[in-house]
């Protein structure tokens, strides 16, 4: 459960993956999970483990992709989570895969 990070050999992609929910319980670890990276760094967010998320989750993205310059893809969002983000007009506002 939580945040699980992972950096591209190259160092030029980080892979945020979330683990069950994603609400304001993890907003510390997915902070810390992008925060000593340079903005030019591309981010995957994958939502494949993820079964519940809320505004503040909504919150983290924006707050991520504004740290990364636009460079956020959201990976593998389960239909729920996919219908959630897509209400919110987040699939105008990020790309999914």
């Amino acid at each position: 459960m939580g945040i699980e990070t992972s950096v591209s050999e190259d160092g030029k992609t980080i892979t945020i993956s979330v683990n069950g929910r994603f609400d304001f319980s993890v907003h510390k670890d997915f902070r810390n999970s992008y925060k000593d990276h340079p903005a030019n760094t591309h981010y995957r967010v994958n939502l494949s483990s993820t079964d519940y998320l809320d505004s503040s989750a909504l919150g983290m993205l924006l707050l991520l992709k504004k740290h990364a310059d636009s460079n956020v893809v959201i990976e593998k969002p389960n239909e729920e989570v996919k219908r959630v983000l897509t209400i919110a007009n987040f699939d105008k506002v990020f790309n999914f895969e």
